[in-house]
């Protein structure tokens, strides 16, 4: 029998043990979005008390959408651009390099911190052209290291909330300066949502703070020279929950709601630009 791995993780990094198991239990719903299979292995073989991420069967979909909706963005840029670099950023326990299986002339650069890279070395198998980067998203350093000669996709999936503004605001421009062209992909909670954390039960239980709020393409644009939207969509609009088959009611239910009042509707949002 494999032993099995202990985590010990707080703050932001415990969130990643709560989406990974969103998606594990995802894999097994009769409509799972992923079919993440790899996520389904990393959890059989972590010690962990996996009631303690509030994560069940009712409300993994809502994770898994949000996976899906960057792994059909990322599909596309890697259609048209099959010689890539991409930087998947607070990549967690994320499988999505396995999911997406890109092309053999992608450069994949997984970035996260030190602790979190020594588990996904334990969790997940060496390939070719796929690279660990153990360190901050936030530190200038790792950046330099990055092949600046082709087109890129950042890939930043729950993680711009956990930033302040000053030091995401900082990595766009770096990652826009670094590469020629390319795209950025990145969620993001408006004002109300930053506000509301508390309500949050993967937040408030892993004692991590939200900070960096957006409240739309405005706070992008107007930040990051050289940047174009191509894409602003909040969550109960995007392609992934429209495509949803067997959408639980309870999901409905929100999106009416939430789809009445401006603020309500932007809590949550998809966003995409081209550099």
């Amino acid at each position: 029998m494999t032993e099995k791995i202990h985590v010990d993780l707080s703050g932001p990094p415990q969130t990643m043990l709560a989406t990974l198991y969103a998606k594990a239990l995802d894999a097994d719903l009769p409509h799972s979005m992923l079919h993440d299979r790899w996520a389904k292995e990393a959890v059989a073989r972590i010690d962990y008390d996996w009631s303690k991420t509030t994560m069940t069967p009712r409300n993994a979909p809502a994770v898994s959408m949000r996976s899906a909706q960057f792994d059909a963005w990322l599909r596309r840029f890697l259609a048209a651009h099959p010689r890539a670099t991409v930087l998947h950023l607070g990549c967690g326990l994320d499988s999505r390099f396995f999911r997406v299986n890109p092309g053999p002339e992608v450069q994949w650069y997984d970035v996260d911190y030190p602790d979190v890279m020594a588990l996904r070395e334990q969790l997940y198998p060496d390939a070719d052209r796929y690279h660990l980067v153990a360190s901050s998203v936030t530190d200038p350093a790792w950046l330099a290291h990055i092949p600046g000669d082709r087109p890129a996709v950042m890939v930043a999936e729950g993680l711009t909330m956990y930033l302040t503004e000053r030091d995401g605001t900082g990595l766009l421009r770096r990652v826009v300066e670094r590469c020629p062209s390319g795209e950025l992909h990145f969620d993001a909670f408006n004002s109300l949502g930053i506000r509301l954390q508390w309500a949050n039960a993967v937040v408030r239980r892993s004692g991590s703070t939200l900070r960096w709020a957006i409240n739309g393409p405005s706070d992008i644009l107007g930040t990051i020279p050289g940047t174009r939207l191509l894409d602003f969509v909040p969550f109960f609009e995007s392609e992934t929950y429209a495509g949803m088959p067997g959408v639980p009611a309870m999901y409905r239910t929100i999106a009416r709601t939430m789809n009445r009042l401006p603020v309500l509707r932007t809590i949550a949002q998809f966003h995409r630009y081209a550099f």
